[in-house]
């Protein structure tokens, strides 16, 4: 399964991220943990960004797309993965999309926790009092200050993903504000049924492809069939021709004989006539 969080600082990505590793044996990709580790790996993808890191730049799209190229390659990737920190804007998507298409890999779902920024607030001011009360040393972005520019940075450039990944119809909203185990059990729910979508489609295309050779096998005997039939019917035809034929010739020679026959007849017939006429031609000439 490979999943990307999306959500505001605070949404509880981190805490969910964690569960889903355990459940479904996949990994979590942070792209600051993947980075470090590409530096000191000393892979050209990672010494590229040691370069542009040392120089206090932000490592461009290409660099961090190539660090990740090579992270989902490595064995404990091939069961899934959940990204983190990444992408963080539309362009960063879009790359990842080329990505994974190069990979024959798919993207199964873009889980956004929702929240009310508001009471986001509320919750830091909260806890940055109780520690305080307890004389715990706060973060420094661990305040509403901090959090308030970090939530205004998210509207801008990591927002328009919601829109992005919702036209290709990856997206899966979770009401962020419930209890942790709640939002964990909505997540799991709706995981749920995308994998037995998957499978239920898996499960047709392997029909339909076991259904095809015995649908070419069907036309393959029924053509068997009808060629033995085709070709008993054009023996047939010249057996009946030469028996039509051997009929014609016998009438025919019945025919002629008879004709023949009537025409000796005839012949007879008219010597007997004139033989008659002189006889009676000899009997008058004696009276």
């Amino acid at each position: 399964m490979r999943l990307i969080l999306l959500g505001p600082p605070g949404a509880g990505k981190g805490t969910q991220a964690h569960r889903l590793v355990q459940k479904h044996g996949i990994v979590q990709l942070s792209t600051g943990e993947m980075l470090r580790a590409a530096v000191a790996a000393g892979t050209p993808v990672g010494l590229k960004a040691k370069d542009i890191m040392a120089s206090g730049a932000l490592v461009p799209d290409e660099v961090v797309v190539g660090i990740i190229a090579d992270r989902i390659e490595e064995p404990d990737a091939k069961k899934g993965f959940i990204l983190d920190g990444f992408p963080r804007t539309v362009p960063q998507a879009q790359a990842l999309d080329e990505l994974l298409k190069k990979k024959h890999l798919k993207l199964d779902a873009v889980v956004e926790l929702r929240v009310n920024e508001s009471a986001l607030l509320e919750r830091v001011e909260t806890r940055v009092a109780q520690m305080r009360e307890r004389g715990e040393e706060v973060r420094i972005d661990d305040t509403p200050e901090v959090l308030s520019k970090r939530l205004a940075s998210y509207r801008a450039q990591t927002e328009p993903l919601v829109h992005y990944y919702s036209e290709k119809r990856k997206l899966i909203t979770i009401d962020g504000m419930m209890t942790i185990e709640q939002v964990t059990a909505a997540i799991n729910r709706v995981l749920a049924a995308l994998e037995a979508d998957s499978a239920a489609k898996s499960a047709k295309k392997g029909a339909r492809k076991t259904a095809k050779p015995a649908t070419g096998a069907k036309k393959a005997s029924g053509k068997a069939a009808k060629a033995p039939a085709r070709k008993t019917k054009k023996a047939a035809k010249p057996a009946g021709k030469a028996a039509k034929g051997g009929k014609k010739p016998a009438a025919k020679a019945k025919t002629r004989a008879a004709g023949t026959k009537a025409a000796k007849t005839r012949k007879v017939a008219k010597k007997a006539t004139k033989k008659s006429a002189k006889t009676a031609k000899r009997l008058t000439k004696r009276r």
